[in-house]
This record gives C-alpha cells, structure tokens and sequence, in this order.
C-alpha cells in the first residue's frame, strides 16, 4: 500500500471538477480544500477528508482511498446543494483522471450525507467516494 498518489488525485479531481462548466455554474463559490471561513457566502464545493486503505494483490500495490467532496450553500433550502452534489457524483465516476503518480482504475459514489449546519442556516452535502488506485 502506498500513500504516495493522494496529492496527485486531490490534483486530478480538483481538475476533473472545475473542468466541468456545468458544475461550475453551479458552484459559484468554485472548489476548495478548506472550508471557507465563517459564514459561507453562496455555494461552493470542497474537498475534503480522506481514508486511505491498503487494496494491494498479487499484479501489485494499490489503496482505496475514501475521499469526501462536500457542498456547502448559504441557499435557503436544500435544492441548490442538491443540485451540485448530483452533478458532482455525475462526473466523478464518469471521469478518469491521470495521475502524476499512480493510476485510477475507477471512481465509485459510495453515499451522501445532507444536513443543516450553522444553526440551520448552511446546508452540506458530504458526498462519499471510493477511489481505486493502482502504483
């Protein structure tokens, strides 16, 4: 198991997010990999935490790597969140990245969570992925 290809896909999907102009219209707030500072101001995306497991066999090493995207909006209600993390978990799995280190061999939606944050003035979305990458 390796842990040497987790920058590398934070790299590919950051790109694989902000490359896609639909998401982006839906995210004004554009894609980050911290979650912006006080109260957040329209919708945006981040990329966020990280699980890496040890997926090796006999062809070679590999990991899993349990990666969180979360949407976060200032929108009243949850549509507008909805509405993004259902695009994300659209690209995500039909996207495959190039890495700098490594190979993906597929990107699988794992669940969501939705839930007010804030004193229910936020809505997030975590949307979970299991990524499978290969050294």
């Amino acid at each position: 198991m390796s842990y040497q290809a987790a920058s590398a896909l934070q790299q590919a999907l950051y790109g694989a997010l902000t490359g896609d102009a639909t998401l982006m219209g839906l995210l004004p707030g554009g894609i980050h990999d911290a979650p912006e500072p006080g109260t957040p101001q329209g919708t945006y995306g981040v990329i966020g935490t990280e699980e890496v497991i040890d997926r090796s066999d006999v062809t070679g090493p590999g990991a899993e790597h349990r990666v969180v995207i979360s949407v976060v909006s200032d929108a009243a209600g949850f549509m507008t969140a909805k509405d993004a993390a259902a695009r994300i978990s659209q690209v995500l799995p039909d996207t495959q990245p190039v890495l700098a280190t490594g190979r993906v061999v597929a990107i699988w939606f794992h669940q969501a969570r939705a839930r007010r944050v804030e004193g229910g003035a936020v809505r997030r979305i975590d949307l979970r992925f299991r990524v499978r990458v290969e050294s």
